[in-house]
C-alpha cells in the first residue's frame, strides 16, 4: 500500500510553467508504474503520464505530449511532472498514483482499492 501527498500546484498564466511533486511512502514503492492523472471540472478523471518502475518507459496523453514529463526518484520515493506551455484546459485537480498490472489499461473498480488516492494538488492556468 502506497500512501501519497501531491504538491506544486497554484495559479499560473497561460505559457507559464510549473512542477508537481508527489512524495510516497508504503509498500515497494519502486515496484510501481506510477502515473499522473487530473480531474478538471465537469469532467471525468483522465490519464495524464504514466512511468516504469526504472523510470525507463514513459507514456503521455495526446493532449500533453510534448509539453510534459513525468520523472521519479526512487531515492527519494517521489514523482514528478513538469510542465510547460500550460492552457486554460489544463486546468484540474492533478492526482499521483500507483498503478499495477490489473490496471495499465483501464482503472477498474479493484484498483480505487488496491490504490487509494491522495487530495491532490490544483492547478488553475488563466487565459
Amino acid at each position: 500500500q502506497v500512501q501519497l501527498v501531491e504538491s506544486g500546484g497554484g495559479l499560473v498564466q497561460a505559457g507559464g510553467s510549473l512542477r508537481l511533486s508527489c512524495v510516497a511512502s508504503g509498500r515497494t514503492f519502486r515496484s510501481y508504474v506510477m502515473a499522473w492523472f487530473r480531474l478538471a471540472p465537469g469532467k471525468e478523471r483522465e490519464f495524464v503520464a504514466t512511468i516504469h518502475w526504472n523510470g525507463g518507459s514513459t507514456r503521455y496523453e495526446d493532449s500533453v505530449e510534448g509539453r510534459a514529463s513525468i520523472s521519479r526518484d526512487n531515492t527519494k520515493n517521489t514523482l514528478y511532472l513538469e510542465m510547460h506551455s500550460l492552457k486554460p484546459e489544463d486546468t484540474a485537480v492533478y492526482y499521483c498514483n500507483a498503478v499495477s498490472s490489473a490496471c495499465l489499461d483501464v482503472w477498474r473498480p479493484i484498483c480505487d482499492a488496491l490504490h487509494p488516492w491522495g487530495q491532490g494538488t490544483l492547478v488553475t492556468v488563466s487565459s
